[in-house]
């Protein structure tokens, strides 16, 4: 498996890992699988470069919005490449989806907040986004009292995101974080997921998604699917 990594500012060669300025330079060499951690406003044109030469994706980059996706969908099913993007790639977070899900399915009220560090720049987070993603395709929550008649400021209620209400919060101290508040007449579950500042517990998930993408066409969002747990 080739890896390609762009960063103009390097040597060309850095302990035998070749450095390109570019994405398109890099894959003027042969390439398997393109594994994107950039940012944002990087991700969507980086992606769709790799899927023109039929080169699977891992994309672990968050910020890429519902529209992005679908047109990532349909150009890698036209060119018959895998895509595989996760909000997060700890088994963790993976498990937070999961555990979330099934409560989702007996407990018939909820909100999402969001905790990022302060110079986090989407709101939500990638995390976020596929965690609400996933909820919806279990249910809609009840909610009692419609946003749009909130007296004062409905903004205070937050963002309204796959039909559910998310709070993203940004302050020093967190790295990433999600959390799913669950609310019965008298009771409450809360389900949270939080990370360290270290990578470890990304590699793991990474790595069984570029061991899994080539086998994909299309689009596939969750790393749940790879680990048998969609659906559950």
């Amino acid at each position: 498996m080739s890896e390609a990594i762009a960063a103009p500012d390097l040597e060309p060669v850095l302990h035998g890992l070749r450095i390109d300025g570019s994405v398109a330079e890099a894959f003027t060499r042969p390439t398997d699988v393109l594994v994107d951690y950039t940012s944002p406003d990087a991700v969507k044109g980086n992606v769709l470069e790799a899927i023109s030469r039929t080169i699977s994706c891992v994309i672990g980059t968050s910020g890429l919005s519902d529209a992005d996706y679908r047109l990532i969908d349909t150009a890698a099913g036209d060119a018959g490449a895998g895509v595989l993007a996760a909000g997060n790639f700890a088994i963790s977070a993976v498990l937070l989806e999961h555990f979330a899900a099934t409560a989702a399915r007996y407990l018939s009220s909820w909100e999402v907040i969001d905790y990022a560090d302060a110079g986090k720049s989407d709101a939500p987070s990638g995390t976020v986004r596929q965690l609400t993603n996933r909820l919806a395709q279990v249910r809609a929550p009840n909610v009692a009292l419609p946003v749009d008649q909130t007296l004062g400021s409905p903004e205070a209620r937050g963002l309204s995101l796959n039909g559910m209400q998310v709070h993203s919060i940004r302050l020093p101290g967190f790295v990433i974080g999600a959390e799913v508040i669950f609310g019965q007449p008298s009771e409450r579950l809360s389900i949270r997921y939080d990370a360290g500042s270290g990578a470890e517990p990304y590699v793991a998930g990474t790595l069984l998604g570029i061991r899994a993408v080539r086998r994909l066409v299309g689009l596939t969002r969750g790393l749940d699917r790879l680990l048998g747990l969609a659906g559950q």
